[in-house]
């Protein structure tokens, strides 16, 4: 259940390429504190964008941004990555480690490139790996691992920095359905029993109103509708989301609504 209060807040926030073209525009969203957040949208509507701004990946063009009321500007680079952890789309680097060695990987905002790896690195990383439940793949090579088993060992990797706040670019991405369940269903059980707060990237809207307390759709880069599950999956808002026409059905025992192309 979310807590009271905003984790990240922008005003008026955009994003600009060269040749002045808008990829964000305007963005003026509160974030909840302790609770799941689903970015969705069409390909191309500034998901990704708006979510690598928030990872200070990229820098705004213009309007402000805040995480936890402080200006992300003015918060150093590793007290950042001790508070938001960032999982990109591309998760083709560390092939050749094995899954140890990447979740430890989380500890480098806590004690840098040069510090001493502590028993509190050790037991962050222990407690990471028993969490995403990864244990039994601690001496396996990343390359060798299901599409689930990697997704996994990242999020570890996320859980050992020891951050109060996991942005996630379309983890579910390359997943078949069984793994898009397993990978959220553990980002729902973290955000449950740690209190994390989640801002997720997702192109299924069946997921995202599964797995998420709050939905913010995009498009053409700006916001168009914001709420829990049940105020979005409505015909007339998915349609002026999606620009195709479709329906929502509940089926029996389910308790959630779900939607369909028409």
């Amino acid at each position: 259940m979310a807590v009271s209060g905003a984790i990240f807040s922008t005003d008026m926030l955009e994003y600009a390429v060269s040749g002045g073209r808008k990829l964000v525009q305007g963005l003026t969203v509160d974030f909840p504190a302790g609770a799941i957040s689903a970015l969705i949208g069409h390909n191309g509507s500034g998901k990704s964008t708006f979510l690598k701004m928030l990872a200070r990946q990229i820098l705004p063009t213009s309007g402000k941004d805040t995480f936890g009321g402080k200006p992300l500007a003015a918060i150093g680079s590793r007290d950042y990555a001790r508070h938001v952890a960032y999982l990109p789309q591309d998760l083709s680097a560390a092939h050749d480690m094995s899954v140890r060695e990447l979740v430890a990987c989380g500890r480098y905002p806590w004690h840098g490139a040069l510090g001493r790896f502590t028993a509190v690195d050790k037991a962050k990383v222990d407690e990471a790996l028993d969490m995403t439940h990864t244990e039994q793949l601690a001496d396996r090579a990343v390359g060798t691992l299901s599409g689930g088993e990697r997704q996994r060992a990242w999020i570890g990797m996320l859980l050992a920095q020891d951050s109060k706040c996991l942005l996630l670019d379309e983890p579910t991405s390359a997943l078949d359905l069984a793994h898009q369940v397993e990978v959220l269903t553990l980002v729902r059980r973290l955000c449950d029993e740690k209190g994390l707060s989640v801002i997720v990237v997702l192109h299924d809207i069946n997921m995202a109103a599964r797995y998420a307390d709050r939905l913010f759709a995009l498009k053409a880069g700006r916001l168009v509708a914001e709420g829990t599950p049940s105020d979005l999956l409505d015909r007339h808002i998915l349609a002026d989301i999606y620009g195709i026409a479709m329906e929502i059905v509940t089926p029996p025992g389910l308790g959630l609504p779900l939607a369909y192309v028409r």
